[in-house]
């Protein structure tokens, strides 16, 4: 009796434990990559288990896998007539359901032909279109990788060719380019600048408007892009949004120095199919001024911001999405007798309308809009404006979009894009002497695209893709045509070559075309409303080689041709209009007249060696070697404000499974950045003496390069899972050395000598997060 009373005990206290295993359900849908058809029979095999678990699709696509144990996994997707799918680094939480979408390549090969191919894995961009300069993120390493505080922006600063040269900001520098050639879509559409305290024609800002509650997997683009991708010369951030749970209710709530966070996602409906996703967050710094704790003295900053979306199958053949993302932010800053106040707010709503004509096409369109306003304004003790800007720009864009797959080989994508752009825009200021109006201006315009892409499987190891993409600019009719090609060739079972070429083209900022630059007489004048469409010609070359299914080694060479860039007109006089280009340009608007008469190039080679995280562990370096140079009204060849020569990336991360169940997870995270300092135009001393304030020498236009620029990052976080809570804490440490970068060189007029103004130092971001 005793051994039987100890049985049952020993049998009750294993079920216990084996119950206090903290699971998951993994579930999602395989579909045709080119016509999104669901795939049928499919098998998702988890292939880090032992014994292996796993499901298969039905008649819909859907999977399910129950019972999931918490922790990383990878997946093995495979079906007759495709070409298997691999995916890793899947973190299953026991605080979400996991939801994946897997795309299959049909094969057009016999089944009893050997061929030699690459296999589609981890790294690989979502767009199949993309052959070159081009990879997948997933959020999952925008929360991970050391310093990046779930700010996609600052994640892909890891990644080759990429460069920036300020801490305080999120603008990204790509290939030597300047950070107003990106452009940044959403759910298949342009949307303006996501970034809080962002400048009127900026694409970066001090902290990212967007959340990692919503963000899906997306694609980040450095060079000769396909030719549904318009309007940008440096780069693309092209994001999802992913779909909220349709099967249950799901909550997250985090509180960190930056802000707190609150999402929101379930199902709409008792039939099921629809969900609805939310997401809102508050400026931690403001919460704690409200209380009574001003932590912030003379200078305050005020942002909040929120996402939404909300996804209907209406019927078997149609999808319908709504989408939104929104935020306001404010700086105050009192310096002496000068009061400056400046807002940066944004809002963007889309509806998608996807329609499955058979199982071969499908047409997506979109109508959305998006209004941006961005006002500086300084006042002094007596309350006198001194300066003031305001710039306020509206866009309603409807494009659609057909993709038809014609067989196997072969699929073809078009469409268009008609945007409708309103503006308010003004700037006056009597910074140097009377007041000025050197924009007073308000209308509206129109940009229209359109594109056609035929993506081409000639062989089983290479593919083709070519295109064109076509610009109206309506306000001065200039057009742009720009073809595009890109081609992959799997040489071998574990190496790729590819090849990429195009012609791309962009807009100059609304402001920059209706400059006022003979304000003193107070005519009004369009000074540069003639302006070209500054334009871009990129060729690539690339190989790839990934010995295992968890490592890849990429190399990139690549050169850029830059002409149509604006610059001074021939009658200049002033150093700055005669020696410089908007090339260089971060952000803002030209308020002197320029003509399309610039040139410029960049050349560089890139490697990427990066293994995923698997078995607890991820490595990745990147190093990026380029020259970027430009060419003003002078005629003489100079280096570009972004020519930093040299960015070389050194991340590490690991995981070990803690607790009494090893459910929990500790990880540490390192990152190692050195780059060639930024260039500037040195302070003209002896003039600086004479009017007491900064001048600088634009004879030798960015002709000094400050000090190597090194920055060390850590981040550390623990995450316990429960049964159906999951909850992380961590530590993101910005700089852990304290070292002080160079970031420009002023005149200091109390000592009479040029001093280096410093970057940031260390800055620690804590962070908690809890999910149920």
């Amino acid at each position: 009796m005793k051994k039987y009373i100890l049985v049952l005990i020993a049998l009750a206290v294993f079920s216990l434990a084996y119950a206090q295993q903290p699971t998951q359900l993994v579930k999602g849908h395989v579909i045709d990559a080119e016509s999104r058809q669901p795939v049928i029979g499919a098998n998702v095999i988890i292939t880090t288990l032992n014994p292996i678990m796993g499901g298969t699709t039905d008649a819909e696509g859907t999977f399910r896998v129950e019972k999931v144990p918490v922790g990383r996994h990878s997946f093995k997707i495979t079906s007759l007539g495709y070409d298997d799918a691999f995916l890793q680094e899947i973190n299953v939480g026991s605080g979400k359901e996991v939801e994946l979408t897997i795309k299959l390549a049909e094969s057009f090969r016999s089944l009893d032909e050997v061929v030699v191919k690459a296999q589609k894995e981890n790294g690989t961009p979502l767009n199949d279109m993309v052959s070159v300069s081009g990879r997948s993120f997933t959020v999952d390493q925008t929360k991970r990788f050391a310093a990046s505080v779930n700010d996609p922006a600052r994640m892909a600063l890891s990644f080759a060719g990429v460069a920036t040269n300020d801490d305080g900001g999120n603008q990204i520098i790509i290939r030597g380019n300047s950070p107003k050639g990106m452009l940044w879509r959403m759910e298949g559409v342009e949307i303006p600048n996501p970034n809080h305290f962002g400048e009127e024609g900026s694409s970066g800002g001090g902290i990212s408007a967007l959340s990692a509650n919503v963000l899906g997997n997306s694609d980040f683009l450095t060079g000769a892009f396909p030719a549904e991708y318009g309007n940008a010369t440096s780069g693309v951030f092209d994001l999802k949004l992913r779909n909220g749970n349709n099967e249950k209710r799901e909550y997250a709530m985090q509180a960190g120095v930056l802000g707190l966070d609150f999402a929101a996602e379930g199902p709409i409906g008792a039939k099921g199919g629809a969900s609805y996703l939310a997401n809102y967050r508050y400026s931690t710094l403001s919460v704690l001024s409200k209380l009574g704790l001003n932590i912030q003295g003379d200078a305050s900053t005020d942002f909040q911001d929120g996402a939404f979306k909300i996804h209907v199958p209406s019927d078997d053949k149609s999808v319908v999405t709504v989408w939104g993302i929104g935020g306001i932010s404010t700086s105050k800053e009192k310096t002496g007798f000068e009061n400056e106040v400046f807002t940066s707010n944004r809002g963007i709503l889309g509806i998608n309308y996807l329609r499955y004509i058979n199982n071969k096409a499908y047409v997506e369109s979109i109508i959305s809009y998006a209004g941006t306003k961005v006002t500086d304004e300084t006042d002094n003790v007596g309350k006198q404006i001194s300066y003031r800007q305001s710039f306020v720009n509206q866009a309603l864009r409807i494009s659609s979009l057909f993709n038809y797959k014609l067989n196997a080989r072969n699929t073809f994508r078009g469409g268009f894009i008609i945007n409708h752009l309103d503006f308010n825009l003004f700037d006056r200021n009597n910074e140097n002497g009377p007041f000025r109006t050197f924009l007073d201006q308000k209308g509206n315009t129109q940009l229209y695209q359109a594109y056609g892409q035929l993506k081409s499987r000639i062989s089983p190891t290479v593919t083709i893709n070519a295109g064109v993409h076509g610009m109206l600019l309506g306000l001065n009719n200039q057009v742009s045509l720009e073809p595009r090609l890109g081609m992959k060739w799997a040489v071998a079972p574990k190496s790729t070559l590819s090849f990429g070429a195009g012609l791309h083209s962009k807009t100059e900022s609304i402001s920059t075309y209706f400059a006022q630059v003979n304000a003193e007489t107070g005519k009004t004048a369009a000074a540069n409303k003639d302006l070209k469409l500054m334009k871009s010609a990129h060729f690539v070359g690339g190989y790839e080689f990934r010995p295992t299914s968890s490592w890849r080694i990429l190399t990139e060479a690549y050169y850029q041709h830059h002409y149509h860039v604006p610059i001074g007109t021939p009658g200049s006089t002033k150093p700055y209009l005669l020696h410089n280009s908007q090339i260089n340009e971060i952000s803002g608007f030209a308020n002197d007249s320029l003509v399309s008469d610039g040139t410029g190039r960049s050349y560089g080679v890139e490697l990427t060696i990066e293994k995923s995280l698997t078995g607890g562990i991820y490595l990745m370096s990147t190093t990026s070697l380029y020259q970027s140079k430009y060419t003003g009204r002078d005629g003489i060849e100079r280096d570009s404000r972004f020519n930093g020569h040299f960015v070389q990336n050194v991340l590490a991360g690991k995981e070990w499974k803690v607790g009494k169940n090893k459910t929990n997870v500790f990880a540490a995270n390192i990152k190692l950045l050195a780059s060639g300092g930024n260039r500037i135009t040195p302070v003209d001393l002896e003039k600086s003496k004479e009017t007491g304030k900064t001048e600088l020498d634009w004879t030798r236009a960015y002709s000094r390069q400050l000090p190597y620029y090194f920055r060390s990052d850590v981040r550390v976080s623990y995450t316990k899972n429960k049964k159906r809570t999951a909850s992380t804490i961590s530590l993101d440490i910005q700089n852990v050395t304290n070292r002080l970068n160079a970031y420009e060189q002023t005149y200091d007029p109390t000592d009479k000598v040029v001093r280096n103004t410093t970057q940031t130092g260390l800055i620690p971001v804590l962070n908690y997060r809890l999910e149920f």
